[in-house]
């Protein structure tokens, strides 16, 4: 290999005709019938010669590719063969690509279809963005194994056990997507970690509810207008479950009619009618209220982007120094029924929007009980709104 450098010029380069040009330093260039032309660096590595291509001599200057030459002489002098360090190099740039949150990220978007309005709600993303990704996201997935999953989990496996259970079903379901992909992923990573992490000891219970007679003092406390104020006050005095009021849009309101999508029901499916709420003076009121601060649609919007989560309701009353949380208020409706009305049980499930029946009962039954239901929660609305059901 010659030793003097930088023996071409640009003029030179462009009026040769088809040939092999040396530029010195193992740096040649073949230029073709065409015009075109080759770029190309012969090395020595362990007594065996290499020849490496550097791209076109049409896309890169005379300057550029002598530093590119300079970079792989320099990794040869190191006794590396520059072909394979380049192709390691490109690998390792690939798998970079690849982090845990963008494949994540891409698992979530290729899912949207089978989800409850298309993950809107972001409840299958929550578990890994709040448990997963702040600790592993930033990590190629090829290179996370099932250590580094129960170093994740390990915090929460037993004190949200049910959470951390979404979160290592949903890293699964990643690990899936990235080897579909084509990626090099322990598709048994996260089945190793459950190994790790042994059998959990938290056991499900009831969601604390609020016994019916002190919701009226509760409800009275909800009175600065704000939208966790309004959203939970909805929520007391409808019994719906949070999703559905969390989401709740100006156009499925008519007259004192609130219509719920059948798929925002939950255990419900996309074909089950949707769910007619009837609503008080007293829900129409707040109602009136949040259409003041409604944003995009929504009644309840939280303050940066989307509509007020769960956790800025439940968190209120976690600064209450209360126990209950606001799903409860639907046990607390459900008892105030049971124990003080003669409501037959078919309207009182209603009321919640629970399935009521076996399939043929519910294929003969041609009403939702909207009349009962509507006597039934103006009573509701006047106890829990009455300074004498406070007391």
């Amino acid at each position: 290999m010659g030793r003097e450098l930088n023996k071409l010029t640009a003029l030179s380069i462009k009026n040769f005709g088809p040939g092999k040009y040396a530029d010195g330093g193992g740096l040649w260039l073949h230029k073709r019938e065409d015009g075109g032309g080759q770029w190309v660096l012969r090395v020595t590595v362990h007594g065996r010669r290499r020849e490496m291509g550097l791209g076109s001599a049409s896309e890169v200057t005379l300057k550029e590719i002598r530093d590119e030459a300079a970079k792989w002489r320099a990794v040869a002098r190191q006794s590396l063969d520059p072909i394979k360090e380049r192709d390691r190099l490109r690998r390792e740039a690939a798998r970079n690509l690849h982090l845990l949150k963008e494949i994540a990220r891409d698992a979530f978007e290729s899912r949207k279809a089978e989800l409850k309005g298309d993950g809107v709600a972001g409840r299958w993303f929550s578990p890994l963005e709040l448990h997963i990704l702040p600790k592993l996201g930033k990590i190629p997935i090829a290179d996370i194994n099932q250590t580094d999953i129960r170093d994740a989990l390990a915090p929460i496996w037993h004190s949200k056990a049910e959470t951390a259970k979404k979160a290592i079903n949903r890293l699964g379901i990643c690990f899936k997507h990235a080897a579909a992909l084509g990626l090099d992923v322990d598709i048994q990573a996260t089945e190793k970690a459950r190994a790790l992490l042994g059998r959990q000891r938290h056991k499900a219970g009831n969601i604390p509810a609020m016994p019916w007679p002190e919701v009226p003092a509760f409800y009275l406390s909800l009175n600065d207008g704000t939208v966790t104020h309004l959203a939970l006050k909805l929520l007391i005095l409808t019994g719906v479950r949070s999703g559905p009021l969390r989401f709740i849009r100006e156009e499925q309101i008519d007259g004192d009619v609130w219509t719920v999508p059948g798929e925002a029901m939950k255990g419900r499916k996309d074909k089950t009618p949707d769910f007619r709420v009837p609503l008080s003076d007293e829900a129409l009121e707040v109602i009136k209220q949040a259409r003041k601060l409604a944003r995009d649609g929504y009644l309840f919007p939280s303050v940066k982007r989307g509509v007020v989560s769960d956790m800025t309701m439940s968190r209120l009353m976690e600064r209450a120094k209360l126990a209950a949380r606001p799903h409860g208020f639907r046990s607390s409706l459900r008892d105030w029924i049971a124990e003080t009305t003669d409501t037959p049980h078919d309207v009182a499930e209603t009321v919640l929007g629970h399935v009521v029946g076996g399939t043929v009962e519910r294929a003969y039954r041609r009403t939702d009980f909207l009349e009962q239901r509507r006597k039934l929660m103006a009573r509701w609305a006047d106890l829990v709104s009455s300074k004498k059901g406070a007391e």
